[in-house]
């Protein structure tokens, strides 16, 4: 079973709506399918959420992204590593003759971890080529497009999000009771 950090970030707990719970195989395939995610870093007590493109490694089970090399979301990130990323994908809203009882299809992951600045040049390369193949998988370096460049490396932001803990939850009922 999927489990998250409760409240105080000590300890895993069970997802709120055991119901809608997802394993972990489900976790890992949402991972590989969902478009776009959002990353929440802070700034002592300021909150910040930044939307991104991202790929999940099932193999290191890291989350990696791309920003500019200077920006909030650096920042934030060297001062408190501490992060959550969400991702999720909506459906039909669901009417209901209970008003409580209002909802709207969904399925979501949420990851919890620290997050690292890659440095490596091998390293970010398999990560921003990772992100590639996701979202353009008929694409080849080198022959569709130009290879990365070490200045283009430069100029670049890769970030690792090392989990510790994930739910996956799914709501995706046709209709509402």
């Amino acid at each position: 079973m999927s489990e998250r950090l409760d409240s105080t970030n000590q300890a895993p707990n069970k997802v709120h709506r055991a119901e809608y719970a997802c394993d972990d195989a489900w976790v890992r395939s949402f991972l590989a399918q969902a478009e776009t995610g959002h990353v929440a870093t802070r700034w002592d007590k300021q909150p910040f959420i930044t939307p991104v493109l991202f790929w999940y490694d099932p193999q290191e089970h890291e989350i990696y992204l791309h920003t500019n090399v200077t920006g909030r979301l650096q920042a934030n990130c060297q001062r408190h590593p501490e992060v959550c990323f969400e991702t999720f994908r909506s459906g039909e809203l669901l009417p209901s003759n209970i008003a409580l009882e209002f909802s709207f299809q969904y399925e979501s992951v949420v990851a919890f971890g620290k997050i690292r600045q890659l440095t490596q040049p091998e390293q970010m390369r398999a990560a921003l080529y990772g992100l590639i193949e996701k979202y353009f998988p008929a694409m080849h370096p080198g022959i569709d497009y130009r290879p990365i460049t070490d200045q283009e490396l430069k100029r670049t932001g890769v970030f690792a999000i090392i989990i510790d803990s994930w739910s996956g939850k799914r709501n995706w009922s046709e209709q509402s009771d």
